[in-house]
């Protein structure tokens, strides 16, 4: 195995560990966004008004999209011990 195979093998772990974070992370983003525009248009400055729902929200995703994470992880860890063989020779 040479160097743009491992090239390629990292560019995909960082491309999977992105977008598993971004499943995760971007609707409480923008849930987030509303109410801190919510916020400023009613001058409510309570911060669990910003927690608790990106923390439901956070929960609610993972409870969602576990499965699908699991799965695409479970995939790529299993690829990547079937290619140990040829790294080491």
């Amino acid at each position: 195995m040479d160097v743009n195979d491992l090239t390629v093998m990292f560019s995909e772990a960082i491309f999977l560990v992105v977008a598993m974070v971004a499943v995760l992370v971007v609707p409480g983003l923008v849930v987030g966004l509303m109410i801190a525009v919510f916020q400023a248009a009613t001058q409510v400055n309570e911060q669990t008004l910003s927690f608790l729902p990106r923390l439901v929200l956070t929960l609610l995703m993972v409870l969602f999209a576990g499965s699908w994470l699991l799965q695409k992880i479970s995939d790529f860890f299993g690829e990547l011990f079937l290619t140990i063989p040829h790294i080491i020779g």
